[in-house]
C-alpha cells in the first residue's frame, strides 16, 4: 500500500499523474489498480481522472494475487539486510532459488517464506535471481511496488552485481570487457550467437594460479547463464561448471561462482546500500 498526502505542488493535477510522477507507480500498475478498485481519494474510492487538492490523502493498495503457499522451513536463512520493504539473502549453493513443478524439495522460496513468518498472503518476489548452482546475494521485495520499483533499477544498471568466480586456466588480459551477444543453444543453454541480445560482462583478475584464477565479474546486461557462456567463449569456463565446462567432484552440485557484492539505491528513502558476502572457502581452496 501507497499512502500520499497531497502537497501544494501537486494541487489540481490529476490522480493520474500524482501515482505516475511521484508515486512511481506503472502504469500497468494503476490499470490493475483501477480494475481491482484500489484507489482511494481520503478514504473513498476515486477514478484517475479527479483532480487533487492540497492535503488530501492519495493511498493506493495492491492487493496480491492468491497464490499456492510454499511449504515451510525449518532451516536458517542467512540474512545481508532487512527492512520494512526489502530482504537481501545469501543463497547457498546447490540451493533452487525458486520452487517450481520441476523442483519439489527444499528451495530458497521456502525459506523466505518462512523467516516471513508464514504469511496467509505471500508472493515470492525475486529482483535478482542466481542458478541453483551459484551461490551469494539475492535481493528480494517484500510487496508489488517496490519490486516494480526495483526491476526498474535493475534493468537500467542501478542496481549492480558483482561475482566473484575460480576459472580455468589465467586469462590473457588482468581487466577487460567481453561483449558478445548472447542467444538460446540446446535444451537449457544459451550460446554466443550473432543474432543473439546484447550481452556486456566486465572481469578483473583478482589472483592468479597456476591452473586456475579468482575472477572479478560485474555485469553491465543480465542475460540467462551470461557469465558462464562468456567465460566459456573465452575458453576459460568457471570451474566445476557441468553445463559450460567440466563437472568437478569437490563442488557436488554446484560451480565456483558466488554473487559477492549488490548495491542500490533504497526505493523509498533514496539511501545507497551496499551489500558484501565473502566467498565461500569451497571456492578458494580451488585456487591452484
Amino acid at each position: 500500500m501507497i499512502e500520499y498526502r497531497v502537497e501544494q505542488t501537486c494541487a489540481a493535477k490529476t490522480i493520474r499523474q500524482v501515482a505516475l510522477g511521484v508515486c512511481r507507480v506503472s502504469r500497468g500498475a494503476l490499470s490493475r489498480l483501477k480494475f481491482q478498485e484500489g484507489i482511494l481519494l481520503n478514504g473513498v474510492p476515486a477514478h484517475t481522472d479527479q483532480r487533487v487538492r492540497t492535503g488530501d490523502i492519495l493511498t493506493l493498495v495492491f492487493r496480491e494475487p492468491v497464490l499456492p503457499l510454499p511449504a515451510a522451513s525449518h532451516m536458517p536463512l542467512d540474512v545481508a539486510y532487512e527492512d520494512a520493504a526489502l530482504l537481501v539473502v545469501i543463497k547457498p549453493a546447490p540451493l533452487p532459488a525458486i520452487s517450481s513443478r520441476h523442483q519439489s524439495g527444499e528451495t530458497l522460496q521456502n525459506r523466505v517464506f518462512s523467516h516471513l513468518g508464514a504469511p496467509r498472503d505471500f508472493v515470492y518476489r525475486p529482483v535478482n535471481r542466481l542458478d541453483k548452482g551459484t551461490s551469494g546475494l539475492m535481493l528480494i521485495a517484500k510487496n508489488a511496488h517496490i519490486h516494480q520499483l526495483m526491476q526498474r533499477q535493475l534493468h537500467s544498471n542501478a542496481l549492480q552485481r558483482e561475482y566473484q568466480g575460480i576459472i580455468a586456466g589465467i586469462l590473457p588480459q588482468m581487466k577487460g570487457t567481453i561483449a558478445l551477444p548472447i542467444g538460446r543453444g540446446e535444451g537449457v543453454k544459451r550460446c554466443v550467437s550473432q543474432s543473439g541480445r546484447p550481452s556486456v560482462t566486465h572481469y578483473e583478475v583478482i589472483r592468479a594460479g597456476e591452473k586456475t584464477s579468482l575472477v572479478q565479474l560485474q555485469l553491465e546486461t543480465g542475460r540467462t547463464h551470461q557469465i558462464r557462456v562468456h567465460l566459456e567463449a573465452l575458453g576459460h569456463p568457471i570451474v566445476g561448471d557441468y553445463l559450460y565446462g567440466e563437472e568437478d567432484t569437490r563442488l557436488p552440485g554446484r560451480f565456483a561462482l558466488h554473487a559477492a557484492r549488490l548495491w542500490f539505491r533504497h526505493p523509498l528513502s533514496g539511501e545507497e546500500i551496499v551489500c558484501a558476502s565473502p566467498v565461500p572457502q569451497q571456492l578458494t581452496e580451488l585456487l591452484l
